[in-house]
């Protein structure tokens, strides 16, 4: 057994000392976290496909004038085209980050390289944005798949209070 999966169960393990109403207050909070998460998440992915578009056209050095019309290729940069790699997304509320913290990561990733003026950075400026916006992107899903996790725990074992009886549903609708 890994060192992650054994923190992994240690934190889920923590779970069962806590009330039902905390972990749902848990449950939700990682799931709206994680839902802040994947608008930056989205924020970035658009930013690098505007820049890595902009690097694949200049490497082709086209003359053809639709290919300097960034504006009107970006339907097509920006295209959600699915992959066989991915796994299905959850159900998420999509929208600017409610949390400050990631309204404030939202707004300073904006601020990056501008896209309004891709023709005034050069090449190289361009690249290390990309690796920056790489970089940043990774980070930002590591911290979503663990709160992920952390949903994923708080529902297992709400699941597992109500399989094995610690839980009933008859108490849940007296209660709400």
């Amino acid at each position: 057994m890994d060192a992650s999966s054994t923190a992994h169960d240690e934190q889920a393990y923590g779970l069962t000392g806590l009330g039902l109403e905390r972990l749902r207050l848990i449950r939700r909070d990682a799931q709206d976290q994680e839902a802040d998460l994947s608008y930056l998440r989205r924020l970035l992915h658009g930013r690098l496909d505007i820049l890595r578009a902009e690097l694949e056209r200049r490497r082709l050095a086209t003359d053809r004038p639709e290919a300097d019309d960034l504006l009107g290729r970006l339907p097509s940069i920006l295209a959600d085209v699915p992959s066989g790699v991915r796994r299905p997304a959850r159900h998420l509320r999509m929208g600017p980050p409610r949390g400050e913290r990631y309204q404030r990561e939202a707004d300073a990733l904006m601020g990056d390289v501008q896209l309004a003026d891709l023709g005034a950075h050069g090449t190289e400026e361009l690249l290390a944005a990309v690796e920056r916006l790489t970089v940043h992107e990774r980070e930002v899903s590591g911290r979503r798949q663990a709160l992920q996790r952390r949903a994923d725990d708080c529902s297992a074992e709400i699941t597992r209070r109500y399989r094995e009886g610690e839980a009933r549903v008859d108490d849940l609708l007296a209660g709400g």
